[in-house]
């Protein structure tokens, strides 16, 4: 079981009967709800992993799902855009992928001596990036820009990506051949990186018998619209984080900075990031405002990506850095 595993408390929906739900509050957690259970129908075992990618989707930020191949991350990705009526592009990254294969280029029309812009595949609502760390870093980098400013630039000129724009992106682990490391300042662009192990027993051999791939996948329909996923992320907007949670979150972060094991603590980024994820966090309960587990139960997938630890390279030992981090927030005090 990894840290991210063991962190995750399994709800099986959220608490949208909560009495101090507002009827909004209500309505948007219905949704969440039913976007689960869509997606849940056709992956089986990994009901943790669908309720990051949603948090990711709630909060507009990017998920970067890491395992060995078999362990239905593209399955879970597909069957999430299949929920969802919007825009979706699967993009397989290989070592020969150019930029303008990613984002689009300039085609010049002799007969009117004119030149258009032919968009590439990262012009969608959800944008599934396959074995991202199979293609070179010049590559990396015209995603980094989509990532970070919902935009690319296609021969100097800028154009908007539609919302919702998220990338969901599947890695193998870097000691797998034809892999690159991915650069810190696109792994900082990640809300999330979920590190996924195998399904319990019972839950492989449910698998064996259902065959979602083949069975449910083709026949989903979709239950949410893009528009609808943007009036979710505007609810989540709304949920408060108090005053006490608000320094939870800030002595959390600067007792990485101070930590003797840490090379690079969580960056100011990377505290709004894990704030983002807790209201996201709330929001699926049914709640419309942050409570201390909110903050504790996504301290791993938000941060273990973004510290450092002294004497490596950080990324490659992220089970070490989770640990460190569970040791931190135990010399936290937890605000009541």
């Amino acid at each position: 079981m990894t840290h991210d595993t063991a962190a995750h408390q399994d709800r099986s929906a959220p608490h949208a009967d909560s009495p101090e739900a507002s009827p909004e509050v209500r309505a948007a957690a219905e949704s969440m709800r039913r976007l689960v259970d869509a997606v849940g129908s056709v992956v089986v075992g990994q009901h943790a992993m669908v309720e990051r990618l949603l948090i990711g989707m709630l909060t507009g930020g990017h998920v970067l799902l890491e395992g060995v191949p078999g362990l239905a991350k593209t399955l879970t990705v597909s069957a999430l855009a299949g929920a969802i009526d919007g825009e979706f592009s699967r993009i397989q990254f290989t070592p020969d992928l150019l930029p303008a294969d990613l984002v689009g280029t300039l085609i010049f029309n002799p007969r009117e001596s004119t030149f258009s812009t032919r968009k590439g595949p990262v012009f969608a609502n959800i944008v599934l990036a396959d074995e991202i760390n199979r293609t070179t870093p010049r590559t990396q980098t015209a995603l980094l820009e989509a990532m970070s400013d919902g935009s690319v630039s296609i021969d100097g000129t800028v154009h908007m990506l539609p919302p919702p724009f998220i990338v969901l992106a599947t890695q193998n682990p870097y000691e797998f051949e034809g892999t690159y490391l991915l650069p810190e300042n696109q792994l900082d662009r990640f809300l999330m990186r979920i590190s996924l192990g195998y399904p319990s027993p019972e839950r492989e051999a449910t698998l064996l018998d259902v065959r979602p791939a083949q069975t449910v996948l083709d026949g989903l329909a979709p239950v949410l619209s893009a528009a609808d996923i943007v009036e979710l992320q505007a609810q989540v907007d709304k949920v408060k984080l108090s005053e006490p949670i608000r320094e939870y979150i800030v002595r959390f972060a600067r007792a990485t900075r101070e930590h003797e094991s840490f090379e690079i603590g969580l960056s100011p980024r990377g505290s709004l990031a894990l704030a983002h994820a807790a209201r996201a966090t709330a929001a699926m309960d049914g709640r419309d405002h942050v409570v201390p587990e909110d903050v504790i139960e996504n301290i791993i997938p938000v941060c273990a990506h973004r510290v450092f630890l002294r004497g490596d390279s950080g990324f490659s030992n992220w089970n070490a850095a989770a640990s460190v981090l569970e040791e931190t927030l135990r010399t936290v005090g937890s605000p009541v």
